[in-house]
């Protein structure tokens, strides 16, 4: 396996149990003391208009945007993804997140341990503050009328292999700056929600699923369609250790 050069690598990461190593639409849930509502009402509706109302019912119970924010900077972030982040940022690549949490959780995450401004875009469910003072969540392709997007593999709020499929053609058309010509893509998820992407990349790629996950289960049943290499990963040294491993001259 040759190594990459940093600069022609475009790195996409999920969130959630990648970046950082828990949920965190649950954690804050758990934190802030809903956790049997939120379980009571899971049966009721899609994941992202649930959250949107448990921010409401919080919001009511009296926890202020302070709360929420507080719970987000107790997350588990660990030492070994901070170091990958930032090495993967100074041999060059261009670092994107494309998430199924929210603009609000991961910005504060990120912005808790300094590492906002090594990635170019985020790509996730919306989220604002509203003139009441309680966190709004909104779906990133909205579907209140009709099929949002027409992917059987994704949730309705969200297809990331179209999110993928958009960078790849902006990158590889040189709307995003860099060099156009053999421009790579890693991805890196955990989820079910990953597989699609996973299934955009091209040979000479690399997909980091981790083991154990629905991600790393769908690409063991299927391997056949995967055409980018597949590296797993346990944990954040591990993930460190690939990104030496990939990118490395």
């Amino acid at each position: 396996m040759g190594s990459m050069k940093g600069s022609s690598t475009v790195i996409v990461f999920d969130f959630d149990l990648t970046i950082i190593d828990c949920d965190s639409d649950p954690w804050v849930i758990e934190q802030l003391g809903a956790t049997p509502l939120f379980q009571a009402l899971l049966p009721t509706l899609p994941w992202n208009p649930l959250m949107d109302k448990m921010m409401g019912e919080l919001h009511d119970q009296g926890k202020t945007i302070s709360d929420i924010e507080q719970s987000l900077k107790t997350i588990p972030l660990y030492p070994e993804t901070i170091r990958a982040i930032k090495f993967a940022f100074s041999m060059g690549c261009e670092l994107r997140i494309v998430s199924d949490a929210n603009m609000f959780f991961i910005k504060t995450i990120l912005q808790a341990h300094d590492l906002l401004q090594y990635f170019t875009e985020i790509k996730t469910n919306p989220a604002f503050v509203d003139e009441k003072g309680r966190l709004r969540i909104q779906p990133f392709h909205p579907f209140t009328e009709g099929p949002p997007h027409g992917c059987s593999l994704c949730p309705p709020n969200m297809c990331k292999g179209a999110i993928i499929d958009e960078i790849m053609r902006k990158s590889l058309s040189g709307e995003s700056g860099g060099s156009v010509d053999k421009k790579q893509f890693i991805y890196l998820g955990d989820g079910s929600g990953d597989f699609c992407p996973s299934l955009k990349l091209r040979d000479g790629d690399h997909v980091l699923p981790r083991k154990e996950y629905p991600l790393w289960k769908l690409i063991q049943k299927n391997r056949d369609l995967v055409k980018a290499e597949v590296h797993e990963w346990s944990n954040a040294k591990d993930v460190e250790d690939l990104f030496v491993k990939l990118l490395k001259p």
